[in-house]
Parts: C-alpha cells; structure tokens; sequence
C-alpha cells in the first residue's frame, strides 16, 4: 500500500491539486487538473472548504484521488440529518465492476445515508496505480478523509 490516508479539510489537508488551490471557508468553483499524480486529488464543481471537512453546495460536484491501495474508503456524510445523497463511483474512467467495495454496486452507484467510512473500492489483483473519481448526484454531502487498505 503506497496510499497514506489523506484528510481533505484545510487544517490537515496535504497534496491538493486543484488548480489554484484551496479558497477556505468560502464557496468556489474548482476544476480538476489534466492529470493527477500518485497520492494527490482535486476536486470539481462548486465545494466549501472548510477546516476539517469539504462540504459540497451543488450537485454533480466531484472529487478525484491517484492512488496505489487494494481498498479506497471515504469518511463522509450527509450535512443535513436524515438526508441522502447519491453518487457515482469510476476507476480509471471506468464503472468499478469487480474493484467495487461494498458500499458501491458493479456500476459504481451509491448513496449516502449517515456520517461514517464507505468502502468505495476494493479491487482484486493486481494492485497498480489507480485513478480513482466519485461524482455526487446531489449537493449536500460532508467529505472528511481517504483512507486505504
């Protein structure tokens, strides 16, 4: 496992590559880079940063992640109680098929439904350099941290 887990809060956040940067605790609009190296994300469409989470203000917002991990997970949640938020998962621009972890379908779909670690992808051998993208559905959602397995 080559991955470390990454928090995506300002506070602790490491390896941001949205162009740019970071704009904190204000709305903003960001664009994902052309290409994403080992160990660094972006984000996509209109997200708040804030000091330990991200909070995403309209749909079909997204996040990317390079990676080198048997599993991916996210710590997130639904910023409203009682909310869900659905989302579509891909690995290297592809639904995630059999590297799907178990909170995700063959497709690549889910939902969110309360604040804790969802199992996004958990691919088979071998293990290589994935290139890893969720696009949310619906705004509304709380991204805390990658972690990996």
């Amino acid at each position: 496992m080559k991955s470390p887990e990454t928090y995506v809060g300002y506070e602790r956040a490491e390896n941001f590559a949205s162009p740019g940067g970071a704009v904190l605790d204000m709305r903003h609009v960001y664009a994902g880079p052309a290409r994403l190296r080992l160990n660094y994300w972006a984000l996509s469409g209109d997200w708040t940063v804030k000091k330990q989470l991200t909070v995403l203000n309209k749909p079909n917002g997204r996040i990317a992640y390079r990676f080198h991990a048997r599993d991916l997970h996210l710590v997130m949640g639904p910023a409203a109680r009682g909310a869900s938020v659905r989302f579509r998962v891909l690995i290297d621009g592809q639904a995630p098929g059999a590297a799907h972890g178990i909170d995700v379908d063959d497709q690549g779909n889910g939902t969110v439904t309360e604040q804790r670690m969802y199992q996004l992808i958990r691919q088979p051998k071998p293990i290589a350099d994935r290139q890893f993208e969720i696009e949310f559905l619906d705004s509304g959602v709380e991204i805390y941290a990658f972690t990996f397995g």
